[in-house]
């Protein structure tokens, strides 16, 4: 089970290269590329008025293809030409197109279905004349649009809009690999359904992976027969002050629930007792000084510290005490507000196994102003981690996890169903739990973020962040008999 790469537009590119240098011609490269997208819709939809969009490049090329397999089939198929085609094999496929062929824009009888084949990955500029027309009247249209490599008007290096809009489909199939526009918003809401198709390229080296079980299932922490709570890893969680302790309970079952075999709450005197009143598989441990929180925190393998832990002098303080111990740190909410006027001195204190789980509001105050100066967020989360020294999960509906050393992972399926209090303190628990029993923090960060998501999933609506360590039991069963 191989993990699935994102390519930029210029990998992309030189993969495309590297095949028709060992001897596969541009125009077979094409056939397939279209007969994919024909297959595509050939499988989900019945036959039905088809209307082929064809661009000038490349992408138009696709097109002519797709219309000539799908009017051989026998589908009621036309093409509609922003252009003549300017390319050589975009040339040769219009061709060997032998049906009906009208300018964009011309009157007409509608489709029920339209292919994109206008512009591809590759587009820098804004889509304008009967292209954008065509993109806005996208915007109605309810499972009638297939996009070919990217809906026209998405950046493929970013997933952004070129201008005011872009097409929206409901189908998008590319080609070998995802491309970074296919998984960031906006694009990734623009293409709907994506499919990849495989037309024969080689393999393609790159530190952006699909964040998924394939990149870290292999190396999950599964108990043996041999295994004691010990060494499952012990876990602390910082709790917060006497009315601000149920994120660090929440953080604390989630660790536990995850696999972490020791996990204990480490309180200011104020919150020992409603902590205790709270409490029952997990410890209790209070602390007043800050040598007094680094000798509870010294044997664990693995500290969270943020959740409503309160925006204080005390907070900042605490960071820097565990930073001298030996304990991998999730940090998280107040733990990285804290140092929004320092955040040198947060990175100072960091080491390349601590994550940073911040959402985007934190992330600008860490990093100030990194997410406007950088292209997308992939880019912005990987010159955080550089800057830190540290694992970076910058949360989001395409949440980016990236580590000091270029790696970066992207989650690729949406769960809306987090966006509700409290779900950030249940993922720095699964993260820390799982860098407690000993997995690279880098590969934690990555499994929590896609388990926290994948219950949401399984949950729907209606979830709290309450739901979210119960339906871990469910996906941690499919992993492990899926791992075994």
């Amino acid at each position: 089970m191989a993990a699935s790469e994102i390519l930029t537009v210029a990998e992309m590119t030189a993969a495309d290269q590297a095949a028709i240098a060992a001897g596969t011609p541009g125009l077979v490269l094409m056939e397939r590329a279209g007969a994919a997208v024909a297959e595509a819709i050939r499988v989900r939809f019945k036959p039905c008025r088809v209307a082929v969009l064809c661009g000038p490049g490349n992408n138009g090329g696709d097109g002519y293809v797709v219309a000539r397999l799908l009017k051989r089939r026998g589908w009621p198929v036309w093409v509609e030409t922003l252009g003549q085609p300017t390319t050589a094999d975009a040339k040769a496929m219009a061709g060997k197109w032998r049906g009906e062929t009208r300018p964009m824009g011309a009157a007409g009888r509608p489709a029920d279905l339209y292919v994109d084949a206008l512009f591809g990955a590759g587009l820098s500029k804004p889509l304008s004349s009967d292209a954008l027309r065509f993109a806005q009247a996208t915007q109605a249209l309810k499972g009638q649009v297939v996009a070919i490599d990217v809906p026209s008007g998405v950046a493929g290096d970013s997933g952004a809009v070129l201008g005011d809009v872009s097409v929206r489909a409901d189908l998008t199939v590319t080609f070998h690999r995802k491309k970074v526009g296919h998984v960031l918003e906006p694009g990734r809401a623009a293409c709907g359904e994506v499919v990849v198709a495989d037309i024969g390229l080689g393999a393609t080296p790159t530190l952006l992976l699909e964040n998924g079980p394939a990149l870290w299932l292999d190396r999950f922490p599964w108990p043996d027969a041999t295994s004691h709570k010990h060494a499952r890893g012990r876990l602390a969680v910082v709790s917060g002050e006497q009315a601000s302790t149920g994120a660090a309970r929440l953080a604390a079952r989630s660790g536990l629930r995850i696999g972490a075999g020791v996990v204990t709450v480490l309180s200011p005197p104020s919150a020992v007792a409603v902590n205790a009143a709270n409490l029952e598989a997990i410890m209790l441990r209070a602390f007043e000084t800050d040598a007094e929180l680094i000798e509870a925190a010294d044997t664990a393998e693995a500290v969270v510290i943020g959740p409503a832990a309160g925006v204080t002098p005390q907070t900042r303080a605490r960071v820097s005490a565990l930073a001298r111990t030996g304990a991998a740190l999730v940090l998280d909410a107040d733990a990285l507000t804290v140092f929004r006027d320092r955040p040198a001195d947060l990175f100072n204190a960091l080491d390349r196994d601590d994550v940073l789980t911040p959402h985007p509001g934190e992330f600008e105050r860490v990093f100030p102003g990194l997410l406007k100066a950088t292209p997308h967020r992939i880019e912005a989360a990987r010159q955080a981690a550089a800057s830190a020294g540290a694992v970076v999960l910058l949360k989001g509906a395409d949440t980016v996890i990236a580590a000091p050393d270029g790696r970066a992972a992207v989650n690729v399926e949406p769960a809306p169903w987090l966006a509700t209090a409290g779900s950030g303190d249940v993922l720095a628990g699964f993260i820390a739990g799982l860098i407690a029993q000993g997995m690279d923090s880098f590969e934690a960060a990555c499994a929590g973020s896609w388990i926290h998501a994948e219950c949401a999933r399984r949950h729907g609506p209606g979830l709290i962040s309450e739901d979210l360590p119960g339906l871990a039991v469910g996906v941690l069963a499919d992993l492990y008999r899926t791992g075994r």
